[in-house]
Parts: C-alpha cells; structure tokens; sequence
C-alpha cells in the first residue's frame, strides 16, 4: 500500500478519493509517521425511490372539511371544559 504525506493528499484530495473509490488504498502520512489509511466504502444497500403522488385519487378531503374540524374542535372543547365553554 503506497504512503502519501498529508500535504500532497491535501493538493490532490480530489483524485485519490477516486482512486480510493476504485480499490487503491493507500495511507496518509505527517512527517513520515503513517497517520490513517484511505480506503473503498463497501456500496450501500440501495434503496427504494419515494414516488410522490403515489397515492393520488386514493382519497378525497370533503368540500366541507374546515366545517368539520371547527365542530370537531367544539365538541373537544366541550369535553375538556364542559357545557359550552362559559
């Protein structure tokens, strides 16, 4: 495995990455002391894409919908306090 010193690694970061993506390991150095090794990330698990939308024309939301939750809401407010909220 080859030693690169860590200012050069720093110069050319970009490309051993790549390099490193491919299978070519290799060990940073300072002042000739091996510090880390540079190495591949074995490839994730891919994963399934979000479709968005997917579950359109699934349900629909009541014309009256602000309606509802304003008695929805009165009727909660009613239980929690009780009577009419006097």
């Amino acid at each position: 495995m080859r030693t690169i010193n860590i200012h050069e690694a720093k110069t050319h970061l970009s490309r051993l990455v790549d390099e490193a993506e491919k299978g070519d390991s290799f060990i940073i150095a300072k002042a000739g002391k091996p510090k880390v090794i540079v190495m591949r990330v074995a490839a994730a698990e891919p994963t399934t894409k979000r479709r968005l939308g997917f579950m359109q024309g699934m349900y629909t939301i009541p014309d009256n919908f602000d309606e509802i939750d304003k008695q929805l809401d009165k009727e909660i407010e009613e239980l929690m306090i009780g009577g009419d909220g006097e």
